[in-house]
């Protein structure tokens, strides 16, 4: 047997060898070592042994109807989810050493499949009940076969997803919610991250006026390599932790000294914390860019960061770790701009949703990017609906670099050089495809014909930044960066360390026809600072913001909201250059950036304000309060513009609105939803026990009757399967928090094309004893083949005159695929 097991270790760690098990998720990379080439005579033995296991163990684990057993005896990560009744018993500080599981462990796994032993990275208590640990694929399948045992699910990697953004959301110390908040004083947000670079960025500092931290908040800062918490940490930076096991043993090799800090090396983390909660800084700017007085959304608010990122992304059990001690310390608004790669996976393989679901249950808000892969349809992740997920889009400030060509059109593009200028004379153009490289890869470009020239280039292969790099390593002027087709009339902001500018795909096109049809193409690059003005309208939704509708639950719908996520200046580290390339050595106190990542911080802080102002609330409470006063209109009054199409955007781009804050304070009504309603929807999916109880909860499904669409969400997403003529009944519940205990709202239908809509009751009456009301609302097709659109539009507004309570309706018709699942 041992000698069979070395041949099963010598075959599978090939570096070109995948080893894992398909347990609720994709499989993980099995770990490589060095080989010696004298076995590969043994390899076919060994083949033909595991062919013998594996029919073996699949008999074994055959009750797990969504295992597949992997094909070796090397270890991957797994995270193993356990029924409460078998997890190790709490202890009185709160949380599990990685030991508690070790019993669980030698119990459940006999001595002939103990080689090699598993390992334990995390144990879980309050995110979830389990732990992750290194497993074989064999033991990973015995645990998933146990009576004790919930799940077991691979570890997977997941990616990362200001002196403007509160005036321009009408944040203002002397009214609304930021006074009625006192700032959130009493608020901690707390930041699952890459971590924070504290030192000499006054985003992090503590006003001589803040108090200690509240009382109840139980997180402290650790120290590590470069990171000092005794001194970095203070009354604004009260929590600093660090979570990378998880990340090495999915890599199999050790990380840096840096990983093992709270320290930021990336420059993601410090963004995000400081844009959520970031004390007041005047001057703050990129270089000359964006100048002004830089402040977090809650500037009173308390930030603790749990680093689970790092430079190659986050490891979901590391992920996990950082809710289960975030869960722990207490905070009350968590900000999670990351989340899953590709298609949104199940709910309860998903463990940032599987985290969050704990986190919401014990009354912490819990704010997630909706992810950066826009514009197709349903590529939206953090989509449960105990999210609140928030899309991008832009302010009203940008940073353009015209590009004027020889025969006097010019071209707006964007870019953050600051640099010397080209200057007004024109200066030879050129096309990289003509020059050696199309999307100008360092050491492709031919430097005799890009020597003084400006030369376009394509998006795709190489970072946008590293494209004006590549043209000066080969002596050329400048660059113009194209931006991709589907992402319409938005090209990317970048920190540019050579002459360059971006345009959008159409202008591109343009430059590079003019290119083809001139004797002597030329042209130059005018760069024009910073511009606050209502020209573009604003805002506009960012291309590359994710989209409804939703994957995994399509009667929920999602994005939740859409907040400024365009170029958005915070706090940097000092670790990293502005465009993260290795060869710039610029370092800067303030970066400007783009994504879901930047939005996603903007409305925790502002959960974070509503948090101290209506402490009484819920998390879903919160969210509805937010989606219900979110506003669709631009700064020219239209409907708010979709850049990747230069058309009105949709709710599955926008989701309910652009946040109001000053509105959300005081929404007239409320959506709430418990732990037990979201334990319903769980099973409205379809779910087992097993799959459920993933979430902390033993019950039967089968005693719980209702549908996915009745979940009292503050939106209706109607999906229709046929065109045959069809009615979808939803219901919903709402409850006065207004000033007026007996107020009466009367509805307000804006029905979506080839559908009827009825409310009953259309008037809602309130009184001090009748809190709650219930309504049904009731989805008519009109005719058979009325609609040809994927999707339509509309609202139901409800309104006492003082309020305006709005939810967005989506109708998915048979012509989509969400329709077709």
């Amino acid at each position: 047997f041992r000698l069979m097991h070395l041949l099963y270790y010598v075959r599978t760690s090939r570096p070109d060898a995948v080893a894992g098990a398909y347990l609720y998720a994709r499989p993980v990379p099995a770990a490589t070592a060095p080989l010696a080439a004298t076995m590969d005579l043994l390899r076919p033995l060994a083949l033909a042994a595991l062919c013998a296991l594996l029919a073996a163990v699949a008999a074994a684990a055959a009750t797990e109807s969504e295992v597949e057993m992997g094909t070796a005896e090397a270890q991957s990560s797994y995270i193993v989810h356990v029924a409460a009744t078998h997890a190790p018993p709490l202890p009185r500080r709160g949380l599990l050493t990685t030991r508690a599981y070790g019993s669980f462990l030698r119990e459940r796994i006999p001595v002939e499949m103990s080689s090699p032993a598993p390992s334990v990275l995390y144990s879980y208590a309050h995110a979830a009940t389990g732990f992750a640990a290194r497993l074989t694929g064999r033991q990973a399948a015995r645990l998933a076969s146990s009576g004790s045992v919930l799940a077991v699910v691979p570890d997977t990697m997941q990616e990362l997803h200001t002196t403007l953004t509160p005036s321009f959301l009408g944040l203002s110390p002397s009214s609304g919610l930021l006074k009625a908040s006192n700032g959130a004083t009493d608020v901690v947000i707390g930041v699952i991250d890459t971590g924070v670079y504290p030192e000499g960025r006054p985003s992090f500092a503590a006003d001589a006026s803040l108090p200690p931290p509240p009382s109840k908040f139980r997180g402290r800062c650790v120290s590590g390599p470069s990171f000092n918490g005794s001194a970095l940490c203070n009354n604004k930076l009260v929590g600093a932790k660090f979570f990378q096991r998880g990340q090495e043993a999915l890599r199999g090799r050790a990380l840096g000294a840096d990983s093992k800090s709270p320290l930021d090396t990336n420059g993601h983390g410090t963004h995000t914390s400081s844009t959520a909660g970031g004390s007041a800084v005047a001057g703050a700017g990129f270089f000359d860019y964006a100048r002004g007085k830089a402040v977090g959304m809650a500037p009173g608010a308390r930030i603790a960061v749990y680093k689970a990122c790092g430079e190659e992304g986050c490891a979901s059990s590391d992920i996990l770790a950082a809710f289960d001690e975030a869960i722990a310390d207490n905070v009350d608004v968590l900000s999670v701009s990351l989340g899953a790669v590709g298609t949104a996976p199940n709910f309860y393989s998903d463990n940032t949703a599987v985290g969050a679901f704990r986190a919401v249950s014990k009354g912490i808000v819990v704010s997630a990017s909706a992810g950066n892969s826009g514009p197709g349809d349903s590529t939206a992740c953090n989509i449960a609906p105990w999210f609140l997920t928030v899309g991008a889009s832009t302010l009203n400030r940008q940073f353009p670099g015209d590009v004027v060509l020889g025969n006097g059109e010019t071209f707006t593009g964007t870019t953050l050089y600051a640099g010397e200028p080209l200057g007004a004379n024109k200066i030879p153009l050129v096309y990289g495809g003509d020059v050696g490289s199309k999307v100008c890869e360092e050491g492709k470009l031919n430097a005799t014909k890009v020597a003084g020239k400006i030369v376009l280039c394509e998006s795709g292969v190489n970072a946008r930044a590293a494209k004006p790099l590549a043209v000066k390593l080969a002596g050329g002027a400048g660059a113009i960066l194209a931006s991709t087709k589907s992402f319409g009339e938005q090209s990317i902001t970048s920190p540019h360390v050579h002459p360059a500018t971006a345009v959008s795909f159409v202008d591109a096109e343009k430059i590079k026809k003019y290119i083809r049809t001139q004797t002597s193409p030329s042209a130059t690059i005018v760069f024009r600072g910073t511009v606050v003005g209502s020209t573009p309208p604003s805002p506009r939704m960012a291309s590359f913001s994710s989209r409804g509708p939703n994957f995994r639950a399509p009667e929920i719908f999602k994005p939740d909201v859409t907040a400024p996520g365009v170029d958005i200046l915070a706090a940097w580290t000092g670790a990293n250059s502005p465009t993260e390339l290795d060869s710039d050595i610029r370092r800067v106190k303030y970066n400007i950036i783009s994504g879901t990542s930047m939005s996603c911080p903007h409305v925790s802080g502002i959960a974070a304000l509503l948090r101290q102002a209506r402490p009484e609330w819920s998390p879903a409470a919160i969210k509805s309060a937010l989606m219900t006063t979110a506003y669709n209109v631009d700064s020219s009054g239209g409907v708010i513009g979709d850049m990747s199409t230069s058309d009105a955007s949709t709710p599955f781009a926008r989701g309910a609105g652009h946040i109001h804050p000053n509105s959300a304070v005081d929404p007239g009504l409320v959506y709430d939803a418990s732990t037990e309603d979201y334990i319903n929807f769980l099973c409205a999916l379809g779910y087992t026990a097993k799959q459920v109880a993933v979430f902390g909860s033993s019950i039967s499904c089968s005693k719980r009757a209702g549908s996915v669409g009745d979940h009292n969400y503050p939106a209706f997403s109607v999906v229709f399967t046929s065109n045959k003529v069809a009615a979808v009944t939803q219901r919903r519940v709402v409850r006065n928090v207004g000033s007026d205990t007996a107020a009466a709202y009367t509805a307000k239908v804006t029905a979506p094309d080839g559908v009827r809509v009825t409310v009953s009751p259309e008037t809602l009456r309130f009184s001090s004893t009748e809190k709650t009301q219930e309504y049904v609302v009731t989805f008519a097709q009109r005719t058979t083949g009325s609609v040809t659109e994927k999707y339509t539009f509309g609202s139901i507004e409800w309104s006492d005159g003082e309020h305006s309570v709005t939810s967005p309706i989506a109708i998915t018709w048979p012509t989509s695929k969400v329709a077709e699942m």
